[in-house]
């Protein structure tokens, strides 16, 4: 997709997780094309453009209710939200602490219907709107170690595609992207022979980038997939496939 022809010109947008990775990737896609961003997270993010950092701590329901605020005070109803904020806190199911359970879903799966209960109502009277959250080729097919982490993200496409439904007929569109391995700062701490491994399991021969990722997060909040609903987009050179 050509960068700058301005196709979110207008729109506003929330994107959680908007420090860094894939999140930071997405609000320098959404800022290019034209957009008003929201950014959520903890720690503070600063971008060139129609920028607005708010300090939210996604995993408290208090924080999230205050940075909606925010948001609905200074623009009314949000055009698009995008849930990408998450965590990992790995490890085999039976030595894995139970608030290493907790965290990750509610961080990772929970944040997602809080902010989306507050955001989708809103859409709905507005008759428009588009909702993106971000999963991981994990919530497909689970991963050793990672049951916590693929429950969250796998719950999470589970929730996309019944809002889908419940907001369709609104004009409410709700996807997916499930990105595979990404370079971001999850994946610098692995050597080389644990990236080479990585790269082995990937047809395309390579992680992605999160410019990538944030591509396919673009075209789905966009009005280029104005026919686009319920549906998971996986971003990760072919693992699935």
């Amino acid at each position: 997709m050509n960068k700058n022809q301005g196709i979110l010109k207008g729109k506003t947008a929330i994107v959680t997780g908007a420090s860094r990775g894939i999140g930071a990737a997405i609000v320098e896609s959404f800022l290019a094309e034209g957009a008003v961003v929201y950014g959520f997270s903890r720690s503070k993010a600063e971008f060139q453009g129609d920028f607005h950092w708010i300090e939210v701590d996604v995993g408290d329901a208090e924080s999230i209710e205050q940075g909606l605020e925010k948001v609905f005070e200074a623009v009314g109803t949000p055009d698009l939200l995008v849930n990408n904020a998450g965590i990992t806190r790995d490890g085999l199911v039976f030595r894995m602490k139970e608030s290493d359970w907790e965290d990750v879903l509610r961080i990772n799966l929970t944040s997602a219907f809080r902010i989306s209960k507050g955001v989708a109502l809103r859409m709905a009277k507005a008759r428009s709107g588009a909702i993106v959250n971000i999963s991981s080729v994990v919530g497909i097919t689970g991963n050793g170690g990672q049951t916590n982490y693929a429950a969250s993200k796998a719950g999470l496409i589970g929730f996309s595609k019944s809002l889908a439904r419940e907001l369709a007929s609104r004009g409410v569109r709700v996807n997916v992207v499930a990105p595979g391995f990404v370079d971001t700062s999850m994946t610098e701490s692995l050597n080389d022979k644990v990236k080479e491994e990585l790269a082995g399991k990937i047809p395309l021969g390579r992680t992605a980038k999160p410019e990538e990722v944030a591509e396919a997060v673009l075209f789905l909040a966009s009005d280029h997939s104005s026919y686009i609903t319920g549906q998971v987009l996986a971003v990760d050179g072919g693992m699935t496939m």
